[in-house]
């Protein structure tokens, strides 16, 4: 039984290990969302930083300002949402699809 024991803790310190590396490589990989056919574009990190925000000068109108505000939300929260989705999927992958507490 302690062969067993021990040779399974190996395997959970390199599974840590090997998630630990994907996190930190997820956390610095980068996600786009364009919205409202390309006028705006955000990018994110896996760090949920918003890393850049671009906006086509003809959806710039003065009059319709929460048109604008409404596109970069929903292109931020887009961005945010692939973030998340593809660290899952990534994280899941790693662990087989086992739930580890404290993991994510």
């Amino acid at each position: 039984m302690g062969m067993n024991m021990n040779k399974m803790m190996k395997q959970v310190q390199k599974m840590q290990q090997d998630m630990a590396k994907a996190q930190e490589e997820l956390a610095n990989r980068t996600f786009e969302a364009t919205v409202g056919g390309g006028v705006v574009q955000v990018v994110v990190n896996g760090h949920h930083e918003v890393k850049s925000v671009t906006i086509k000068p003809e959806v710039v109108d003065p009059d319709d300002v929460e048109l604008l505000q409404d596109l970069i939300l929903a292109a931020i929260n887009e961005a945010l949402r692939q973030a998340d989705e593809t660290i899952q999927a990534e994280m899941a992958k790693l662990t087989g699809g086992l739930k580890i507490p404290g993991l994510f």
